[in-house]
């Protein structure tokens, strides 16, 4: 066998090696988390980040066909790392399961995505603007409907709004009130005595 064979032998062995460690972080990190599966990697010699892990994850991701979904969604934001990075994620309301995965949560990237996607007729979302003026400048017929959780929202900011409107800020007790309700109590034990259906 050549120098050059030889070379080569190794850089596929290796190069398979590298597939193999790749699949097994990202597995790891689909059980766990990207900061377990860089602690426990770490412990293994293996030295990754969680921010690679996320990388790693996210080249993978982007390798795979798109999902084709229904024509009814769910849009919602989610952070890839707390307040440092965030995404969009969009699933399909009929399966239940996420179909893309977005940069950024400012809708930019949504905007391309319905674009490709103009047979959605139905979107559930959270009250963000961002999210709103993309879907009514893409898909300008199609129905948004704000989701459980933030109609629920709604509802109790409503409520509360109505509620500090009619009730004072300030709730005068007055001074007496105390001694009114120290007043009657005597007057009930004493009542509870005379009655003769509690003697027998």
């Amino acid at each position: 066998m050549t120098f050059v064979g030889t070379i080569n032998r190794f850089l596929n062995y290796y190069s398979r090696m590298t597939d193999r460690c790749v699949d097994f972080i990202c597995t790891l990190a689909l059980e766990t988390s990207c900061e377990d599966c860089s602690r426990i990697c770490r412990a293994m010699n293996l030295k990754t980040s969680g921010d690679s892990v996320i990388r790693l994850l996210t080249k993978r991701y982007k390798l795979q066909e798109e999902n084709k979904c229904g024509s009814v969604i769910g849009i919602d934001d989610f952070a890839f790392k707390k307040r440092h990075t965030y995404g969009t994620i969009i699933v399909d309301e009929a399966t239940h399961k996420p179909v893309a995965i977005l940069d950024g949560r400012d809708g930019s990237t949504l905007k391309e995505w319905l674009a490709k996607n103009k047979h959605v007729k139905t979107v559930t979302r959270d009250r963000a603007s961002a999210y709103a003026s993309a879907i009514q400048e893409i898909l300008p017929d199609a129905m948004q409907v704000a989701d459980r959780f933030h109609l629920h929202q709604n509802l109790l900011e409503a409520i509360k709004n109505i509620v500090n409107s009619i009730v004072p800020v300030d709730i005068k007790i007055p001074k007496d009130h105390n001694k009114g309700c120290h007043k009657a109590e005597p007057q009930r034990k004493n009542e509870s005595k005379k009655n003769p259906m509690r003697r027998g």
